[in-house]
């Protein structure tokens, strides 16, 4: 392998980007595969990533991008990466040792920045390898544009080098309000903070982030990967079936395929996450699946890999599939249901297929945001909450709790998750938060997936629509994807509440100023599920082979 670090690659507008390369051994030219990263690519992480790609025959390219690492110019996330990584493709293209075939990957930052670069359309782009990116803004995180948790994000990525997170009681500074000062309270200051908390609805200071309105203008064939835990999840089955309809070619839209594992934000580094140990296969060789599909796609070699792969959790297995979501998914609608008294896990919420009652009782609760429920979770951000045991979080009165009777047979339940559900609020506006959780026979409570929708924007996050206290609205929850068999002598359970702190910032209830707000109101909040209002969760359910 040859080595040359600190080649400075000058961007269009005379920015130096600065740019390691590592070679395989023999004459070349070679296909190279080009990464991009604010984290700083003096780690031993990327030698050691680059001994594997160069045993595959390929040349690893890692730069740091501009404002970050040794790269010159200033940090704005995101903004200057799609022409950066354009020309340093274009100049990597020229060069005696790449044989004109130059491959993106990018992981998180990487993975968005990869995304950027497509829109660009670099002649030379051939195929990029997006593991666990992020999607527009909004839809992770459809509260504000943003968790909280970023802040934290916001502090490593200060000035040039990477920060230490250490020592900061990042608990204690979620809790700070206002929103736009929360930097701060942590002991620094960030222009790009704040300017997100400016920014909490989805205007047109966000078209610079945003891709995923546009596919129709992307012409590459993509490898998507991320896990069922990675918590940016949405957005890689969001972008594998843009690519895979509406790509600007045959070619591209063919050449999507899916991996999907039962991993964290950091994917495929342990069979294990939290409490849950997914067993020997969790982990597989990584670099030999992406230069099999690369050889392929690049035409170097008569191979492939399936269209889309999953880890089916609970069997803890892997599988190949034709599509996503799967052809066979029989939607299920299991209803809530109660007796006025489905508060914790100790009341009398139920879920099963029949629909309500005409008169059954709504279920009531009562939020406040100087207690919010707590979302399980590291502090940071680098990695939001896993397959967590929320048993004690479903003592609370203020977490509705809705549980199917005993399983008396696995059910598979893979794909896209639903909550469709009426409620009323006794504030203008206010949270609902839905989670999905494997019980099992022990008691422990596995968190499955989960999300949130802000009522101002449940039409939509481009513009606030407060509510009149007292009225019903019918509210739906995207709750994210998996694949998850739910095995016989467990059972399946819903939980809903107003709150899942700090993965989302607390609505104070006010209806003020999300960045600015610091008033604070408790909210009674009701849930119906009766004839009228047959609130449902709507779960993928596979039927058994």
């Amino acid at each position: 392998m040859m080595e040359r670090f600190n080649v400075l690659v000058r961007a269009r507008d005379g920015t130096d980007l600065a740019t390691d390369l590592y070679l395989p051994p023999g004459d070349g030219p070679f296909p190279v595969v080009v990464g991009r990263t604010p984290y700083n690519k003096n780690q031993a992480a990327f030698a050691g990533l680059a001994s594997g790609v160069n045993a595959k025959g390929y040349a690893l390219v890692v730069q740091d991008v501009r404002g970050r690492g040794d790269s010159d110019g200033t940090f704005v996330p995101y903004v200057h990466d799609g022409p950066d990584g354009y020309d340093t493709i274009e100049w990597v293209a020229e060069q005696p040792w790449c044989d004109g075939n130059v491959v993106y990957r990018g992981a998180s930052y990487g993975a968005r920045a990869g995304w950027m670069v497509a829109l660009e359309r670099p002649p030379h782009l051939r195929a990029m390898v997006i593991v666990v990116s992020p999607s527009d803004p909004f839809v992770e995180f459809p509260t504000a544009g943003t968790s909280i948790m970023t802040v934290s994000w916001h502090r490593l990525t200060d000035r040039r080098l990477s920060q230490s997170t250490a020592g900061v009681n990042w608990m204690q500074v979620y809790e700070h309000l206002p929103l736009i000062t929360m930097d701060e309270a942590a002991g620094f200051s960030s222009a790009n903070w704040r300017q997100a908390m400016t920014h909490t609805s989805r205007d047109e200071y966000w078209d610079f982030e945003r891709y995923q309105n546009r596919f129709t203008e992307m012409d590459v064939p993509v490898l998507h990967v991320s896990g069922w835990y990675d918590d940016e999840q949405i957005g890689t089955p969001i972008n594998y079936i843009g690519m895979s309809t509406q790509a600007a070619s045959d070619g591209a839209r063919d050449g999507q395929r899916l991996l999907m594992g039962p991993w964290g934000h950091g994917v495929n580094s342990s069979r294990k996450l939290g409490e849950v140990d997914f067993g020997p296969s969790a982990v597989i060789d990584m670099e030999g699946y992406i230069a099999t599909w690369l050889d392929g796609t690049l035409g170097r070699a008569e191979t492939d890999v399936p269209r889309v792969r999953i880890f089916v959790m609970g069997r803890n297995e892997w599988r190949d599939e034709n599509e996503w979501p799967l052809a066979r998914t029989r939607s299920t609608d299991f209803f809530l249901h109660s007796g006025g008294s489905a508060n914790s896990r100790f009341g009398d919420g139920k879920l099963d297929e029949s629909p309500p009652a005409a008169d059954e009782a709504a279920d009531k609760y009562v939020y406040d945001p100087n207690r919010p429920v707590p979302f399980i979770t590291q502090p940071t951000g680098s990695q939001l909450g896993g397959p967590d045991d929320y048993s004690a979080v479903e003592q609370r009165g203020d977490v509705l709790c809705y549980t199917t009777e005993v399983l008396d047979a696995d059910l598979e339940v893979t794909g896209p998750v639903r909550l469709v559900f009426f409620a009323s609020s006794s504030a203008v506006d206010t949270d609902f938060t839905a989670k999905l959780v494997d019980v099992h026979p022990s008691g422990f409570c596995q968190r499955v997936c989960d999300s949130v929708v802000r009522a101002r924007y449940r039409n939509g996050p481009e513009k606030a629509e407060f509510m009149t206290p007292g009225e019903v609205y019918s509210f739906e929850i995207d709750m994210w994807n998996t694949s998850q068999v739910f095995e016989a002598g467990h059972r399946i359970r819903l939980e809903v509440s107003s709150s899942a702190f700090p993965k989302y910032d607390r609505n104070l209830n006010t209806g003020e100023d999300i960045g600015t707000g610091t008033r604070k109101e408790t909210a009674t909040n009701r849930v119906l599920h009766n004839a009228e209002h047959p609130s449902r969760l709507i779960l993928p359910v596979i039927p058994p082979a």
